[in-house]
């Protein structure tokens, strides 16, 4: 594995000098990429490199830095190696490249980021809806969301909830255990 991913670490200083690395033990290698260069790097793991499969596009919240994280995972089966390519982009104008014209399926997870954490992309044309229908309040997933005040706000004062149980409540009465102390706080 030390010597694919030598390799792998070669070719990718060659074609983007800026590219950094970090190596894990075993089967995974990460590089940090400037996100303009995501497409170009994704476009040359798969059609030159063999990584043809992308298992995921994760997201990072960064609160404290002002940015978004990007993380794009592809697979060479024939290497046996995961590739994470993770680039950054600022919270206040999140924009991305674009990278539906490398591997369709990447709709689906740009959609997600679109809703759940507010980053656009290049040139998406896609329904707006993927969850979240009727959405007015900023994305979930962001770390400045508040939850709690959300769901106290939209679940537990509308009127025909008067006679419902906590699901706590419930799980105790059928399970017969108690509340865990960190969990009682959330117990009406």
């Amino acid at each position: 594995m030390k010597e694919i991913k030598s390799k792998l670490v070669e070719a990718i200083k060659a074609t983007y000098p800026e590219a950094t690395e970090k190596d894990y033990e075993g089967n995974r290698l990460d590089f940090y990429v400037n996100k303009q260069c995501v497409p170009s790097v994704l476009t040359y793991l798969k059609s030159g490199l063999g990584y043809i499969h992308l298992s995921h596009i994760a997201f990072v919240d960064w609160l404290e830095e002002g940015e978004f994280e990007l993380i794009y995972i592809v697979w060479s089966p024939s290497e046996k190696l995961k590739v994470f390519i993770r680039a950054r982009v600022e919270r206040e104008n999140p924009l991305m490249p674009n990278i539906e014209n490398i591997w369709r399926q990447a709709n689906t997870y740009q959609r997600e980021a679109r809703e759940m954490y507010g980053i656009q992309f290049e040139s998406f044309d896609a329904p707006q809806d993927l969850m979240l229908e009727d959405w007015e309040d900023i994305p979930p997933m962001r770390r400045d969301f508040d939850t709690e005040a959300y769901a106290n706000k939209t679940y537990f004062h509308r009127s025909g909830r008067e006679d419902a149980l906590d699901v706590r409540e419930a799980i105790i009465e059928r399970s017969r255990e108690e509340i865990p102390d960190f969990a009682k706080k959330y117990s009406r």
